[in-house]
């Protein structure tokens, strides 16, 4: 599926895509407001495909001041298609937080990054997520500097509080994700690449590690955590 434009899954022309536009905008727009959110299609594309479902009833177009303005017939009997073509990256991301409230162990932190966040890439494109893990029996905190230590002691202590009673099964977790690997596939067609952290290597990480945080930071979608307080590093 290309999630920079996921309705392409069911219709390759820019009709479905300009549905989807209309049907999560909530008001009117332009000819070039649509193009503005359009991940393809010129704007004469655009103009001419909006006339198209005019003329199918699903779109309805005014004069508003001195611009024509198009808005989704919600009373169109195909209106809920198109409303549901709008919601289809949501739907996916419905699924992940799904299937994490199912775990055990749950994830202390799991986060959609890279093309599937910033809404580019293809068909060909993985689902990057960031999966941050309870601590394992043997792992240990790596303490590099004075605030890492705080933020190692603040961390260890949110996890007694918050964290089980007994120490997660590391054979259960690797299965999960597992077969999370297969169930994106199942829904989207693409591969699921996964880094899997330790809560000590998201607390205090490498320099290699600290990198792709940075770089995680700049495009998210959270999708499930258990340190609300703490937030995203």
């Amino acid at each position: 599926m290309d999630l920079s434009e996921p309705t392409r899954v069911i219709t390759p022309t820019l009709d479905g895509m300009i549905l989807a536009i209309l049907g999560q905008a909530g008001r009117p727009l332009t000819v070039g407001e649509v193009a503005s959110q359009a991940a393809r299609g010129s704007e004469i594309g655009i103009r001419k495909s909006l006339a198209r479902l005019v003329t199918q009833g699903i779109v309805r177009a005014t004069v508003m001041g001195r611009n024509r303005v198009h808005e989704l017939n919600r009373d169109h009997v195909a209106a809920p298609i198109a409303v549901l073509l709008a919601g289809l990256r949501n739907e996916l991301w419905r699924k992940f937080r799904e299937e994490f409230g199912s775990w055990d162990p749950k994830p202390l932190l799991a986060t959609v990054f890279g093309s599937a966040a910033r809404h580019d890439g293809g068909t060909d494109s993985d689902i990057d997520l960031l999966l941050v893990h309870p601590a394992f029996p043997g792992e240990k905190p790596q303490v590099s500097s004075k605030q890492s230590v705080l933020d190692t002691a603040l961390g260890v202590i949110s996890v007694l509080a918050d964290g089980p009673a007994t120490p997660p099964n590391p054979s259960s977790w690797h299965r999960q994700v597992d077969i999370l690997r297969g169930r994106v596939q199942t829904w989207t067609g693409n591969r699921l690449q996964v880094v899997d952290l330790s809560y000590f290597e998201w607390l205090s990480p490498a320099p290699s590690t600290k990198g792709l945080l940075d770089e995680v930071g700049k495009a998210k979608v959270e999708l499930f955590s258990q340190f609300p307080l703490l937030g995203f590093r």
